[in-house]
């Protein structure tokens, strides 16, 4: 199969999976308090394990060499700073409720990382076939207990 489609076939996959966020709608608010950690941490662990011991190793192997390590680290970095700078700028307002999030921010944040996530995982279709599926198994997990 050609990797367009791959890709294609990946991508709509995708927003079917994350449809079973409306499973939630079924559960008892207690039971939903009761599985959202680990569903949580199973999505990162998923998530980091796919980064660190599948990604990075073959991008290390590419052209990127060692510095693909201190590029994750600044990547990091970078991101707990805004996510840091958000936070200071929402509960500095006179009428912020810093306890609930900004509804435009959750929704700004989920599309973009929808959208970059979809890139990397085609992207990673574009090198190999079979490490594509490998990421778009471990997005899949991540995206599972998101929803």
């Amino acid at each position: 199969m050609h990797t367009f489609w791959w890709i294609l076939a990946g991508g709509a996959l995708m927003s079917a999976i994350a449809l079973i966020g409306c499973v939630t709608l079924l559960l008892s608010e207690a039971t939903l308090n009761r599985i959202i950690m680990p569903l949580v941490a199973f999505a990162a662990g998923s998530l980091l394990g796919g980064a660190f011991l599948h990604m990075l190793p073959a991008a290390m192997e590419g052209t990127a060499g060692p510095d693909v390590f201190l590029w994750t680290l600044v990547g990091f970095a970078l991101f707990f700073a805004l996510e840091q700078f958000l936070h200071w700028h929402h509960c500095h307002r006179a009428y912020a409720d810093c306890k609930k999030p900004l509804t435009y921010l959750i929704l700004l944040g989920d599309g973009l990382h929808n959208f970059l996530g979809g890139l990397g995982v085609a992207g990673v279709f574009l090198i190999d076939v079979r490490l594509g599926i490998a990421a778009w198994l471990a997005a899949v997990a991540h995206e599972v207990p998101r929803n």
